[in-house]
């Protein structure tokens, strides 16, 4: 198979480019050349990489073609924002592919209403990552019903994985967090730190994909949450993380908007955003039409980050 993966040398793309070499996958990679894979590995050496802005080539109408002319079987899109550039790829490779997966997020779903949160849940989107998002989503699986569109959407949680720095028990990233959790220092949390995060180690995330593509006969047409099993309370996280220091977590607790205003607003900025979203995602549709399991839990998925920093 000809593989063409957009936005390839990042956290999914680290784990997801290998797994297509070792499967016999002919793979090109489309990226900015501004980094390379987080993990070295030898199955790089067969990989064609191909340097490209695609902000650049969106706003100059040509991307899409761009890809058209490598004459893939199976286009990865990894970096899609907007649905205007999901639908110049889609206008140039429409009838020409087997399959297009995209990457979307669980931002899609907004705030949790039930838990866990399943794919076909009402959409209640909010913030412009989330919105525009959803607004591919709603686009790729209306191409899909009504033309046949060969499209599948991945929709992964808090990636982690070696490299970067994970989300945080206070919903941001600021490594501080992690250094006070292991001198055993106070740690405030906002609330009462009962709100959730969602993360997935990078590796499930890729093994999705991979497994959507073996699995296309029931895979196309369909959205699958890529998350941990489970999902992880603030509070516990940061208890887990302490015990794994080898000490008792020292927490306490504030009101949001008295936490809000002790922090920088960056922080309080990205603590916001995930404690409005606080997502407990199911994995269930991605076990019974995939037969995918996560392999790392919630708290294996941050610790790998964790570890890298130590």
């Amino acid at each position: 198979m000809r593989t063409v993966v957009i936005g390839g040398t990042g956290h999914i793309g680290t784990y997801l480019v290998p797994q297509l070499v070792q499967r016999g996958h002919d793979v090109t990679v489309l990226s900015r050349g501004e980094r390379t894979a987080y993990q070295p590995d030898a199955a790089w050496d067969q990989v064609s990489l191909i340097q490209i802005d695609r902000a650049e080539e969106d706003a100059a109408g040509t991307f899409g073609q761009r890809v058209a002319d490598l004459r893939p079987d199976i286009v990865i899109d990894l970096i899609c924002f907007t649905e205007d550039s999901a639908r110049q790829l889609v206008e140039a490779v429409e009838g020409k592919i087997q399959h297009l997966l995209h990457c979307g997020t669980i931002w899609v779903h907004g705030p949790s209403v039930t838990v866990p949160t399943k794919e076909d849940a009402p959409r209640r989107p909010f913030g412009d990552y989330g919105v525009q998002k959803a607004a591919i989503e709603t686009y790729l699986l209306s191409k899909a019903r009504r033309d046949g569109l060969p499209v599948t959407i991945i929709h992964p949680g808090h990636i982690c994985g070696p490299g970067w720095i994970p989300v945080n028990p206070q919903g941001n990233f600021n490594r501080e967090v992690y250094e006070k959790l292991a001198q055993g220092q106070e740690l405030l949390l906002p609330n009462f730190g009962l709100e959730t995060l969602n993360p997935v180690h990078a590796d499930d995330v890729a093994g999705i994909f991979v497994q959507a593509i073996a699995s296309r006969a029931t895979a196309i047409g369909e959205s699958f949450h890529a998350v941990a099993g489970d999902a992880i309370t603030l509070r516990g996280y940061a208890e887990q993380i302490s015990k794994w220091f080898g000490h008792e977590a020292n927490l306490t607790y504030q009101p949001w908007d008295e936490w809000a205003a002790k922090s920088p607003e960056s922080d309080a900025a990205a603590t916001h955003d995930h404690i409005q979203h606080s997502p407990n995602c199911s994995m269930e549709k991605a076990e019974r039409l995939l037969g995918f399991r996560p392999r790392y839990s919630a708290f294996e998925s941050v610790l790998a980050g964790i570890k890298a920093l130590t």
